[in-house]
């Protein structure tokens, strides 16, 4: 009888050691993936701090020409300072912050968009060398913006797909830093192929 009991208790506590084991190997990994996370959006920031820091020069360069439309250039310097103004707290990427953050940025881009249009009026402007090279810088930009949003989309990827096995849910939900991830998407609208009309 004593020696069954002993069995049973050496079992309960080998069992228990394994769970032990196996919930600080669960905790661990989401810490590795979730820091993965919050490096690849410093790398996101930093894209997009790029393009914040182009945008005056842009302006300025723009400014320099006489009778260019001072309104888009309002436009683009309040659609940066909101941009800028937008903080994520890396330990909160949840969907909602995510959706914030990118709506302030297709709103910027859009600015700098309408800015680009509308320097086509302008052909000395647009021939001009300083105003030619931060127009490619500002395309480079955009395509690194792209890379690192995919990259950030990946890591997401991996910490909801790992976090939300069952049973790893479960210990996901015991700590808060651990909660779904948001992605970045698709800008509304773009699934439409866009109208090209030369008729006009």
């Amino acid at each position: 009888m004593k020696k069954k009991f002993l069995i049973a208790i050496f079992s309960i506590l080998i069992l228990i050691s394994m769970t032990g084991l196996w919930v600080v190997n669960v905790y661990n990994h989401l810490v590795k993936l979730n820091e993965n996370i919050k490096t690849q959006w410093g790398q996101v920031e930093n894209v997009y701090q790029r393009r914040y820091d182009l945008i005056p020069n842009l302006v300025n360069t723009v400014k320099g020409s006489s009778n260019f439309e001072k309104n888009t250039l309002i436009q683009v310097i309040e659609a940066r300072a909101k941009a800028t103004s937008i903080y994520i707290n890396p330990n909160d990427l949840n969907q909602n912050q995510i959706n914030k953050f990118q709506k302030a940025q297709e709103n910027l881009n859009d600015t700098v968009s309408r800015l680009l249009l509308v320097v086509e009026n302008y052909p000395n402007l647009k021939s001009t060398k300083n105003f030619y090279e931060l127009q490619n810088q500002l395309e480079g930009t955009e395509n690194r913006i792209n890379v690192e949003r995919n990259r950030f989309n990946d890591q997401v990827n991996s910490f909801n797909t790992y976090r939300n096995q069952f049973p790893k849910i479960i210990i996901s939900n015991f700590f808060s830093q651990f909660q779904e991830k948001g992605y970045f998407q698709s800008q509304i609208g773009s699934e439409k192929s866009p109208v090209v009309d030369f008729s006009k």
